[in-house]
């Protein structure tokens, strides 16, 4: 029976998406509502922006390109939601929009950039978005929501709040949810919903434990634990109503996540690495 690794990790998510392209822009297609689909892209290489603050050093563009008509697309994958993490999607989007004048020189010229984020977490926790995965922004006339400024838009997928029933919505962009929301750690079995359609089918072979590296598992969990302990601190810090962040390296905190970690059956290496204790003191939690 295979093993399967989650492809909502860094990365597993650019393995699959950052790497073929015909599955990169079934993704895209599936999720962006573009009058004129995308036939083909090409990966664009190189940061946007410079490393920021210390809440959003493991947010970081995953796939970005550019498809045959100019069009740009920045996908991301986010763990977790922070407020923060909206600035660093318009900062991106912004600056790629901004960057096309080296080349064009002339506004006129200038094609439009959508950003597409996938979020493991809830951040629309009305009442009346309960069931609201799916947000799409654009730049609006209050009045008359028709009139756009076109150039830049956003879109938000809270993967939490999908639910597979949706039969409203097309047929690639529930399986490419539904992708991302079964595969996992724990998977045995795959759906044959998943393995009945060529793209996903592949994509869920990218998945398959057997074929990383000794290296690339070791890189996997590393980005994991990051994953985790990150998640514990922030909710720590929403809990005590500090800034994100603040209660990090903290030696009672760095307890607590390596209690955690060795619930989850890491290795004390594994749980040195992500919370910087000694072996000793690990071994005595």
């Amino acid at each position: 029976m295979s093993q399967y690794l989650d492809p909502k990790n860094d990365l597993t998510f650019k393995r699959v998406f950052g790497e073929h392209k015909h599955l990169c822009m079934s993704l895209i297609n599936s999720m962006l509502p573009l009058e004129n689909p995308i036939v083909s892209i090409e990966y664009q290489t190189g940061e946007l922006v410079p490393e920021l603050a210390d809440i959003l050093r493991y947010t970081v563009v995953d796939v970005r390109c550019t498809d045959s008509k100019g069009r740009q697309f920045i996908v991301e994958m986010q763990m977790y939601w922070s407020e923060s993490f909206k600035s660093r999607v318009l900062l991106n989007a912004s600056k790629a929009y901004v960057m096309q004048l080296d080349k064009a020189k002339d506004f006129k010229l200038l094609h439009p950039v959508y950003a597409l984020n996938f979020v493991n977490d809830t951040f629309e926790k009305s009442p009346e978005m309960r069931d609201e995965y799916f947000h799409h922004y654009k730049i609006v006339n209050i009045k008359d929501t028709e009139k756009q400024i076109e150039g830049l838009e956003f879109l938000f997928l809270e993967l939490p709040k999908y639910k597979p029933l949706d039969r409203a919505a097309k047929k690639l962009h529930n399986l490419w949810l539904r992708f991302l929301t079964e595969i996992n750690e724990n998977t045995r079995e795959v759906s044959q919903d998943l393995l009945s359609n060529e793209l996903t089918r592949e994509a869920v072979g990218y998945m398959e434990r057997a074929a990383y590296s000794k290296e690339q598992l070791f890189a996997y969990d590393k980005r994991r634990i990051d994953a985790i302990t990150e998640v514990s601190v922030i909710s720590e810090a929403k809990r005590e109503g500090l800034a994100e962040g603040k209660l990090e390296g903290k030696a009672e905190k760095a307890l607590e996540i390596a209690k955690e970690l060795k619930a989850l059956g890491l290795s004390f290496e594994q749980i040195s690495l992500a919370t910087k204790l000694s072996m000793e003191e690990i071994s005595k939690i």
